[in-house]
């Protein structure tokens, strides 16, 4: 998000305060204690939902290394979001912004049939045209690409870039305008659309916390031996992770994507298959939860659930970190616990709102044994948690009440020992990179960045 977005964005999001709902985050109280539903959660394939015995077959090999509770926090987790879990997929994560947009513009480029594309932001920079000039080239070979794009996010983008791409005949939608007049309808000013998904063919998909944008031209020297530049800032990249996913699940990010676009008003899509039969790819177990503000936080309320069912560790990496009440007892019951709860958090940071509200949590979290540690050499933008090396958790919610109330997200929960080593491994390199606040630290800062800190919390709590 650069400076220019930032303050067009607080720009609007000050209009924005007056309509912003008293919408409260679901209580946790008594969740997971209730009485689990059934033995086994539900699992669902490319045929449909899977024969009980079946699914408890494959969960018993699917989770041998797991934690014994982890079957448990499954149907606890089912039992809240509603959502079951999806078998036979393959999960790939990618790192950083090189390496995700040459996955998906390779992906884009060999597209047959569609290309579903839903973005926060979509730049007019060198990174943006590539992919607007291979989108506007599917479609004159004849695929169909449908783009929906939001359009506080793309505030700063010339409307000549986007009629471009829907001169060369994409389907293009503007999400919740900006301007009442722009759409015939609700004015939901203060909704805005900040998942991040392509789906092509209906056979493949990314979600995570990349834009397509030049932001994320450079890599964050993540997993690298060499040393950042820290004198020239325009080298600094931008840390963040998505994840490619193959095989059934994504019959739900196709469905999600239709189902956004169609409660635009914004007419029937072209018609193409947009869900192929889709046979299993890999062995990985996920379960994919998109929120928006008339549905129940499902995303919040897994977060949760995970953090109070954790036996072992609690590793978050978190962009933007402004948690409730609710979340900040939970980690500190977690750490009281004896559970290894470290937090990966911006030392730097392209939103000082956010950041600052962030830090007004750091006393209380460090006296319950929370540890934190804040990203130093890159501008933090990934949404990530791995919990006890099992569950882990890749998406575009930021843990704050925009991303839980007001916002449309998307995460991928994955229920996985090998993808959570993976997670582990990449949590390990972000504290390698990272610089520990201790609590005596802490408690010596500055009044003056303690009173903006209380300042921006009270002020982010209204937006």
């Amino acid at each position: 998000m650069t400076h220019t977005r930032v303050a067009a964005w607080l720009a609007v999001l000050a209009l924005a305060v007056g309509l912003a709902s008293c919408a409260s985050l679901p209580s946790m109280a008594g969740l997971a204690d209730a009485p689990a539903a059934r033995t086994n959660p539900a699992i669902t394939t490319g045929k449909g939902r899977m024969d009980k015995k079946k699914a408890a077959d494959l969960l018993a090999r699917r989770w041998a290394k797991a934690t014994p509770d982890m079957k448990a926090l499954a149907v606890l987790e089912e039992a809240a979001t509603g959502v079951p879990l999806v078998a036979g997929n393959k999960v790939t994560l990618l790192f950083d912004g090189p390496a995700t947009m040459k996955e998906m513009m390779s992906a884009a480029s060999n597209a047959k049939t569609s290309i579903n594309l839903e973005t926060y932001i979509f730049d007019q920079d060198e990174i943006g045209l590539q992919f607007a000039d291979i989108l506007i080239d599917k479609q004159k070979q004849g695929v169909t690409v449908n783009v929906l794009y939001d359009s506080v996010g793309t505030l700063a983008t010339p409307k000549e870039f986007f009629e471009r791409m829907k001169q060369a005949g994409i389907a293009m939608v503007a999400f919740n305008p900006v301007n009442p007049a722009a759409r015939v309808g609700k004015w939901e000013l203060n909704n805005r659309d900040h998942r991040k998904l392509m789906v092509v063919d209906g056979k493949v998909a990314f979600t995570g916390g990349i834009n397509i944008s030049s932001t994320y031209a450079n890599s964050s020297f993540f997993r690298s031996k060499r040393k950042p530049d820290t004198t020239d800032s325009t080298k600094v990249g931008w840390r963040d992770t998505h994840i490619k996913i193959e095989g059934p699940a994504v019959a739900s990010l196709q469905y999600h994507f239709i189902e956004g676009w169609v409660n635009q008003a914004a007419g029937e899509l072209p018609e193409r298959e947009y869900f192929p039969p889709l046979a299993p790819v890999g062995d990985k177990i996920v379960r994919v939860l998109a929120t928006d503000p008339e549905r129940e936080s499902e995303i919040y309320k897994a977060f949760m659930l995970s953090i109070q069912e954790a036996k072992k560790s609690v590793h978050i990496t978190s962009a933007y970190f402004v948690p409730d009440r609710q979340f900040v007892e939970a980690l500190s019951a977690a750490a009281r616990r004896g559970v290894d709860v470290r937090l990966v958090l911006p030392g730097v940071t392209d939103h000082g709102l956010v950041f600052h509200a962030g830090r007004a949590f750091y006393d209380e979290l460090l006296r319950n044994g929370v540890k934190i540690h804040q990203l130093q050499v890159a501008i933090l933008h990934a949404k990530t948690a791995v919990i006890d090396g099992t569950w882990s958790t890749v998406g575009s919610a930021n843990i704050d009440r925009r991303s839980f109330l007001h916002n449309y997200e998307l995460n991928v929960v994955v229920l996985d020992t090998g993808f959570g080593t993976d997670m582990e491994s990449a949590f390990a390199e972000d504290l390698r990179d990272s610089k520990e606040i201790t609590l005596e630290q802490w408690r010596k800062r500055p009044w003056a960045d303690r009173l903006k800190e209380w300042a921006a919390r009270l002020t982010e709590y209204w937006i």
